[in-house]
Order: C-alpha cells, then structure tokens, then sequence
C-alpha cells in the first residue's frame, strides 16, 4: 500500500503536466472537421518541408558552397605562387591576364601596404566562413575578405611577402551556391499546389457532413427536411441513409400514434356524449351534479391528454413576433389585474412553428398570473438561442419537486398547483414542445422571490 501511494505521488506532477498541455491544446486545436482535418494536411507537409530544407541548407547548400569556395582558393593560390615565382612586373601582368582570362579572377598587386582592419561578420553568412577557413587551410598568408552585402563580387586582400597586397575581385556565385533560393521556390509552390488541391478535396468531402448535421438539427428542431439526399463517400451515405431511415420510422410511430388516438377519442366522446345527453334528459336533479363534474372532467382529460400526445407536430415552421405574444400577454394582464414587465433583446421574428409556440408560453405566463401578481417576462434572442423567462413573486415550487412536475397527471399537494384546474398536462405539454424545437423548458428560483421558468430553444 505503502509503494502504490508513492507511486501516486511521484506520478501525479507529470499526470498534472500532461492534463494542462491537453487542455492548452484543446483550447488552442480548431474544434471543426473542416479545420481538423487542414490541420492533418498541413502539419505533416509543414514538418517534412521543414526537415528537408534544413538537411539542405545544413549538408547540400553548405558542401556545394564548401566547394565552391575551395576551387576559388585553389586558383588564388595558383595566382599567389605565380607571383612570388614570377615577381618581375612583365611577369606579375602576364599573370594578371591569365587569371582574368583563363581563372575569371581580376587581380590586381599593390606594392606596399597594410590590410584593413577586419570588418563585422555577417550572423547568418555561410559564406565568410568557409571561405576564410578555406584561405587559412591552403594559403596560409595574412588576409582580409568582404563577403558583406548585396554585391556581386567579393573582394579579397592577401599580404605577400615582400609587403605587396594581393586584390582579387571573383564573381559571389563563384564561391558561393547563390541559387538555393530556386529550391525552396519551387517546394513552397508545390506545397501551395498541393494544399489548393487538399482544400479543394476536402471541402467536398466536408460539405456532406455538414448537410447530414444541418438535416439532423433542422429534424430535432420540427422543421420538415425534403431536400437531403445522402452524398459523399460511402460511410458518409451510410449515415446519412441510417438518418432518413431512422427519421421515417420516428414519423411513421408518431402518425400511428396519432391515428391511433384519434380513434380512441372519437369513440370516448361518443360515450361521454350519450353521458351528457342522459344526465340532460334526467333535469336539475342536485344528486347529478357530481355526476355532471365526473363527466366535465373526463372530457377534460381526454381533450388534455390527446393534445399532449399531438404535442402539434403536424404544423410548419414559420415567423412569430415576440412583440405580438408580450402585447397579448399585457393584455391578459390587465384583465386579471396583474402587474407584468416585459423586455425583448434582440430580434423580434423568430422561426418556430407558431401556434405550438404560443401555447408553451401562454401556459407558463397563465400559471404565472394564477398563482402570482407581479409576473417578469423577458426574451433574449442571439445568434444561436432564444432565450425566454418568466418571473413571477409567487409561491414558487419546492426544489424536489421541480422535475416531476412535468410528469403527464403530476399534481402538486402544496399551495401552488401549475394545473389545478386541469389535468396535470400543463408543464408536460410545454416541455414536448420546447423538446420538439430541439430546447428544454426548466424551473428555478426567481429573483421576485416566487418561481423562474426559462424556455430556451436554438434558432
């Protein structure tokens, strides 16, 4: 036990490390397929162009320039033992010419004289390097380069023996693979090519995806989907033949259930209709009432829980002014003699099947003035959420209780019954609604002091 808590312990930095690179990484990674999946593209060619360019510039470009540099040397060095050979003047410009005609050097001897105080080294200039070391290993006399700068020539001063200065004038390429730039051109327009052909490539694969996710959101939100054919590459299609199947099948149980209903409720209204005839025909009878109540709330019942089940998925999608709904709910206000706010953020249209809608917010704004006289309604409308809550200062619901109140025939024995007059479907209709725009409908403590129900739906 001992052993395994210090292994814990000796594990539990680096287990701390890795958690925030991971979370560092999630943060900072792009969370959409399409920019994943560039990502995989690029980083590998990003790596492997950055491998390959820096074994070129370290090995090819540096041994080219390497030798480059000594067979310029090789030919100053000739130059030099020519003249220390050959020092008469006729001789030295004999020299001169073959070097500037045969060796495609300019040269030049100075008699007497001092080399120039050596100038800064370039930070990045392979070239200074090798060519000094190269004019030390073969050479072996004072001397002095510029190699800095644009220019096309480098000029070097060797100090000879009998204090003459040695000036030649070579071509920079000469000693130096001054074209390398011609490779990382041509390997950054291929990767250019290549990347235009994967975006291109990838984009066609992606859009597939992202009409499989749009059909699906617009199926959880109610809204009709007649255009999605499954398209892309064959797990692509098998999913999206997998979404039409499923979303047939869901369709198809809801039409049974709504025949099936239909059905059943024709034939309880035939009965609860030769209720009412019998109970007419018998007159004011005082020991009917009862009678008349049981048969009033049966047909209650029956109308709640069938449009419960209904839950108005055959109505389309359409506009919906959330001022009309605040105007009609000031409206109820004044009537019951209740105090109503209200607020719109946002615009004021939103998309949702309209009537259904309706009803969800003209349930919680009726329970609202029921149980309290001071009611809050605010509506919050974003790019991505419609967000809707009512406030009342009333009794509010106790903690426990706030998720079985939409459970179907829930009633509550407290003080604040949402569906005292009903049939326990209230909150539950509600729910399906928002459910079946792809929202939820949820119950919290509100700042008036009573209860806080918030419908929020994407739009």
């Amino acid at each position: 036990m001992a052993t395994d808590s210090l292994r814990r312990e000796r594990s539990s930095p680096a287990d701390g490390a890795l958690k925030r690179l991971t979370r560092w990484l999630r943060r900072r990674v792009p969370i959409g397929l399409y920019a994943r999946s560039l990502l995989i593209v690029v980083i590998p060619m990003v790596l492997l162009q950055s491998v390959v360019a820096f074994v070129f510039m370290e090995r090819h470009w540096q041994l080219v320039t390497q030798r480059l540099s000594a067979a310029v040397t090789n030919d100053i060095a000739a130059v030099v033992d020519l003249i220390t050979t050959f020092p008469r003047e006729g001789d030295i410009d004999q020299v001169v010419r073959i070097a500037r005609e045969q060796l495609d050097l300019n040269i030049s001897v100075e008699p007497g004289g001092e080399l120039p105080a050596p100038r800064p080294k370039p930070f990045f200039e392979i070239l200074d390097h090798i060519l000094s070391e190269e004019i030390s290993n073969q050479i072996r006399r004072p001397f002095w380069i510029d190699t800095v700068g644009n220019s096309k020539i480098v000029e070097i001063r060797i100090k000879l023996e009998d204090d003459r200065i040695l000036r030649v004038y070579a071509r920079r390429n000469q000693a130096y693979a001054s074209n390398t730039h011609i490779f990382l051109v041509w390997m950054v327009g291929a990767s250019l090519v290549l990347l235009a052909i994967a975006i291109l490539f990838l984009r066609g694969q992606i859009r597939p995806i992202l009409a499989l996710a749009h059909a699906a959101e617009s199926f959880g939100k109610g809204q009709k989907i007649d255009d999605f054919a499954p398209r892309g590459a064959e797990e692509i299609r098998r999913a999206g033949l997998a979404f039409i199947l499923m979303r047939e099948r869901i369709e198809r149980q809801i039409e049974q259930r709504t025949a099936m209903l239909t059905g059943v409720s024709h034939d309880l209204r035939t009965i609860l209709t030769r209720f009412k005839l019998q109970l007419a025909l018998a007159g004011d009878n005082p020991d009917l009432e009862s009678l008349n109540q049981d048969v009033e709330d049966m047909q209650n019942m029956l109308e709640g829980y069938l449009a419960f089940a209904r839950g108005e998925a055959e109505e389309d999608v359409g506009e919906l002014k959330l001022s009309d709904l605040m105007a009609r709910f000031a409206a109820e206000a004044e009537l019951f003699g209740k105090s109503l706010t209200t607020s719109i953020v946002g615009e004021d249209e939103v998309q949702v099947r309209p009537n259904a809608f309706t009803r969800l917010l003209v349930n919680l704004v009726s329970n609202a003035y029921r149980y309290a006289g001071t009611v809050c309604v605010e509506a919050r409308h974003g790019a991505k959420w419609l967000t809707i809550t009512v406030d009342d200062d009333g009794p509010g619901i106790p903690e426990p209780a706030r998720e079985d109140v939409f459970k179907p025939f829930f009633r509550l024995d407290e003080a604040r019954n949402l569906d005292s007059s009903g049939t326990g479907l209230g909150l539950a209709i509600a729910r399906d609604i928002a459910r079946s725009h792809g929202g939820n409908v949820t119950l919290g403590e509100s700042p008036l002091g009573g209860l806080r129900a918030t419908v929020r739906v994407p739009t």
